[in-house]
């Protein structure tokens, strides 16, 4: 098979396990393999894909190679792939934007913002470096809040004809205008904000829908989270959370037996904490009301390191998008994004999405019919400025 060459926006810690990742299972043979629905998906494995290009504006990454870039600070994710041969391929400077936040600056040592001194590229230089490099996909892992800069992306990908997968709560696959741009030059998307492989949204999101399968009725619900990543400092600007808390939230209503007023939930991160690094830990309650009305609650405490918890995940969304690509396939990829992101523009159980999956796989087409979206949550909240 030919190799996935992808394009990354923004080498944080989640690029890191992505590249990491894809290194540490090129030796491996399917009984290793953890965190993916296949280790052969199509005839595509792990270490077919390849990077080639990346952008970021940190001084500390732009210049240097893509694999070296990524053990640089601010990035704290776990190192579980030391070996990292040199790519040939370096970090070029990115379009700023909105893809930091200024409070960024302010922090001393490690996580201080250090702005490179390269002049920002244009669109025509975006375009232009994709269609040279021979990307197929382009990876967005901007900072949450950068809503200006996911759609220059975009358009990006667009004008060079590359496939767009949405990692962060901007609003592109699940925005009805952006998707049809992509459906009318035949280009495939996947978005948006992508879940993790056993995180806060998808455990939530379980629980959630077994009280509704066993016919608890679910009153008051909270999610907290807090970390020490770049991520979680990124928002401690609230301006900057609005999209992330839509995403979160939306997760967890789409799969309730009926909505929750707003006040009766409450879904996002919390604060940073600077010691935990790339460790998210997450506490969960649930109340509700079991037969008799008879009251029950529920608590959860989940720990995880928060990068490598996706970067199975977006293996699995990279080869879902390479095969649409073979089959000339555009427009958005209603199971891969309903599967593998927590704000898809139709949202269904996670049964449904995986077995809409299962069907793309086998069949090269979606049955989107066939599989009914969970009450109503076909239109999503959007953000509006």
């Amino acid at each position: 098979m030919d190799k996935i060459r992808i394009g990354i926006v923004g080498v944080g810690n989640c690029t890191s396990s992505l590249l990491q990742g894809i290194e540490y299972y090129k030796n491996k043979n399917s009984d290793d393999i953890i965190g993916l629905m296949h280790w052969d998906m199509n005839g595509y494995k792990p270490y077919d894909i390849e990077v080639a290009t990346a952008f970021d504006i940190d001084k500390r990454k732009v210049g240097k190679d893509v694999n070296e870039a990524i053990f640089e600070r601010p990035n704290c994710t776990t190192v579980f792939c030391k070996d990292m041969p040199k790519t040939g391929v370096v970090v070029k400077m990115g379009k700023i934007l909105d893809g930091f936040s200024d409070h960024m600056r302010e922090y001393e040592d490690d996580y201080t913002f250090l702005l490179a001194d390269e002049p920002e590229p244009t669109k025509e230089d975006i375009v232009r470096i994709l269609k040279e490099s021979r990307t197929e996909i382009l990876l967005n892992y901007l900072p949450v809040g950068s809503e200006e800069a996911t759609k220059f992306y975009a358009e990006c990908a667009l004008d060079a004809r590359v496939a767009f997968i949405n990692n962060i709560p901007a609003f592109i696959a699940s925005n009805a205008e952006w998707a049809k741009k992509f459906e009318e030059k035949n280009i495939p998307i996947i978005g948006d904000d992508i879940k993790a492989q056993l995180g806060a949204t998808i455990t939530h999101r379980v629980l959630t829908d077994l009280f509704n399968k066993r016919g608890v009725k679910l009153e008051r619900t909270y999610q907290l989270n807090t970390a020490g990543n770049t991520d979680f400092l990124n928002m401690h600007q609230s301006s900057r959370l609005a999209s992330k808390k839509i995403s979160k939230t939306e997760a967890v209503q789409s799969v309730a037996a009926n909505r929750l007023a707003d006040r009766d939930i409450h879904i996002g991160p919390s604060d940073y904490v600077p010691w935990q690094d790339d460790n998210k830990v997450c506490f969960i309650r649930m109340e509700g009301k079991l037969f008799g009305d008879v009251p029950m609650n529920l608590e959860l405490r989940l720990s995880v390191e928060d990068s490598p918890n996706s970067a199975g995940v977006a293996i699995d969304s990279i080869r879902c998008c390479k095969l649409a690509l073979d089959r000339g396939q555009g427009g958005v990829l209603y199971g891969p994004s309903a599967y593998f992101c927590k704000h898809p523009p139709r949202q269904y159980t996670d049964d449904q999405a995986f077995r809409m999956v299962e069907q793309f796989l086998a069949e090269g087409k979606e049955q989107v019919a066939d599989e009914k979206p969970n009450h109503a949550c076909e239109e999503m909240p959007q953000i509006t400025k």
